[in-house]
């Protein structure tokens, strides 16, 4: 027995002492686990807290929007996207333009200042000239537009349900007219005019009417949304969603080297679009290769530049395809209400629209009535595209939506 007890003595220690030095290493991982969790959150808080610091020392002024909303001016050189090392060799400045205009296009070259979005603010005017326009947000709203990155939620594109079936776009809906994957083409712009609505949408959910411009792997939309996750109300408002450089981002405060730049001072994104129609236009500059972002205002055939992108945050030079229409997302098994929540009935003076949707090919030839289009809907909504019709200025029309789809 003494034997036996003096065999397993040694053993029953050197489990012990396993046992001791494992949970030991465990703890000491856990503990670095933690820490580097702790390190990481920190190094948010201080990229967001910088970001902040810097719009706030750099605002020259502070404006409101006609809701009430407050925007700093801010020094067009020290917005979010030019204050930084890695672009203290730029050469833009705030009275950059768009240096080509297309031929034949009503895009024209504006020889004189005209305060075509001075609704947008109780002052009537915006912002002073040499500033941009950027909301004051709390530290907790910067967090929450960043945690975006990546997230599933964020806007998409129609083709990767029908041209990639392994991707995964789980609760994203559309009901989109779109150029066809055939021959391929290479566009150097496109536009549109597009009304705006507030489908009711839930607080995980969003809806928007929007053109999707594919530029290689990567895209930007611009148009209307409602997106409470995002702007804490169901408002429907402009917005800007650039996907480059492996970041997808919303409006100006996107990681350094991927989003736009401002230039305009009377508008911005986030702005209410309270169920206007407005024009948009991406065109890229052929002398400089910007892409840039054009705002127009129907009633008086007038465009301003909003922003561009560097000719450098797209891998490719030229754009691939096109789309033009509604988007929902939610992550419950029901969507929300498309465009104005009913289905089209074929006339833009009640339905859901975008008209007058244009491209220009490599050589900037201005096509208007754009027939190498396909209907794309993968849910209940409903989408109807007629390239020759008998309402007067609307030209290619597509009309779209739908109430809530279960």
């Amino acid at each position: 027995m003494k034997m036996k007890l003096g065999y397993s003595l040694p053993v029953m220690c050197m489990i012990l002492f396993c046992y001791i030095l494992c949970c030991s290493l465990l703890m000491s991982h856990c503990h670095g686990v933690v820490e580097a969790a702790k390190a990481l959150k920190s190094n948010e808080d201080l990229e967001i807290e910088q970001k902040l610091e810097l719009i706030n020392k750099h605002t020259v002024k502070i404006i409101k929007c006609t809701n009430g909303e407050r925007y700093g001016c801010v020094d067009f050189y020290k917005q979010p996207g030019l204050d930084h090392s890695l672009m203290k060799n730029h050469t833009f400045h705030h009275k950059m333009r768009l240096m080509s205009y297309p031929e034949g296009s009503k895009i024209k070259k504006q020889t004189h200042i005209n305060k075509t979005f001075g609704h947008f603010w109780k002052n009537g005017v915006g912002c002073p000239i040499g500033t941009v326009p950027i909301l004051l947000v709390s530290k907790e709203a910067l967090l929450k537009m960043k945690s975006f990155d990546g997230d599933n939620s964020n806007p998409q594109s129609s083709w990767s349900k029908t041209y990639k079936p392994t991707s995964f776009n789980g609760g994203h809906h559309f009901a989109v007219v779109r150029t066809t994957k055939g021959k391929p083409r290479r566009y150097n712009g496109v536009a549109m005019n597009i009304n705006s609505f507030n489908p009711p949408v839930g607080p995980m959910e969003f809806s928007a009417g929007r053109m999707h411009f594919q530029i290689g792997n990567e895209f930007v939309q611009v148009g209307w949304t409602v997106h409470p996750q995002l702007y804490h109300d169901f408002n429907s408002r402009l917005f800007i969603y650039t996907n480059s450089g492996g970041h997808g981002c919303y409006n100006p405060l996107c990681p350094v080297g991927s989003g736009i730049i401002l230039v305009s001072h009377e508008v911005t994104p986030r702005l209410l679009t309270k169920h206007n129609d407005f024009e948009l236009s991406i065109i890229k500059d052929k002398i400089y290769g910007h892409w840039w972002l054009l705002m127009g205002n129907s009633s008086s055939s007038t465009w301003k530049e909003i922003g561009f992108w560097p000719t450098h945050r797209f891998k490719e030079s030229f754009g691939t395809g096109v789309e033009w229409g509604g988007e929902v997302y939610s992550p419950a098994s029901t969507s929300p209400p498309m465009g104005n929540s009913h289905f089209p009935k074929g006339s833009p003076k009640i339905d859901s629209y975008v008209r007058l949707i244009t491209t220009w090919d490599e050589n900037y030839g201005l096509d208007m009535v754009v027939k190498n289009t396909e209907r794309f809907s993968n849910s209940c909504y409903k989408v109807r595209d007629a390239t020759e019709s008998f309402w007067p200025d609307v030209g290619h029309l597509i009309v779209y939506g739908g109430p809530r789809c279960t």
